[in-house]
């Protein structure tokens, strides 16, 4: 027997949740939380994003995107730039200048599964999602799991997306 040191309430503590990845597909999301912060390395600054599901099965769960809008790796930059504007265009909202401005607006988020992987450092990384990309709520079904099966992820751009015009962040004020 071991005293824990006075009495605890469980139901004054949420419990554990379930962090097992969701099945790939489509999700209706939205941002509930962002935050601009320092990279790991110091080296840079990423956008942290959390997403709730709002529908079907995975309901009420979470997912997570990191956006490295400053990193000395320019491949990095565009990635999280096209990642920001594929949001952006999602809610509708073309220039923003704070992340709350795209918080609590639905979107579809397309989730890919990566399997437990063995990183650089020799560490074993659990298996985990992946925002492939984001869609505006029109331009796709959210996918319904366990009645019916899954509908396939479609990353490809779409034609006509802009994905070549300049980013909404580079765009002078009017």
């Amino acid at each position: 027997m071991a005293f824990l040191g006075g009495s605890f309430d469980a139901s004054q503590v949420e419990p554990k949740g379930d962090y097992r990845p969701v099945p790939p597909g489509e999700y209706k999301v939205q941002i509930t939380s962002s935050e601009f912060c320092q990279t790991s390395t110091g080296n840079g600054h990423q956008l942290k994003l959390e997403m709730e599901i709002l529908e079907g099965d995975q309901a009420g769960r979470r997912l997570y995107d990191r956006l490295n809008l400053d990193n000395p790796n320019a491949q990095a930059v565009e990635i999280a730039q096209r990642t920001l504007s594929a949001i952006c265009h999602a809610v509708g909202k073309l220039s923003v200048q704070d992340s709350e401005e795209l918080h609590m607006l639905p979107m579809i988020a397309v989730v890919i599964v990566k399997p437990e992987r063995t990183g650089k450092d020799g560490r074993t990384y659990a298996a985990s999602n992946e925002v492939q990309t984001y869609k505006a709520l029109g331009s796709g079904q959210a996918t319904s799991f366990g009645s019916g099966g899954m509908k396939p992820a479609n990353t490809a751009p779409a034609a006509g997306s802009g994905q070549s015009a300049s980013a909404p962040w580079k765009r002078s004020a009017a």
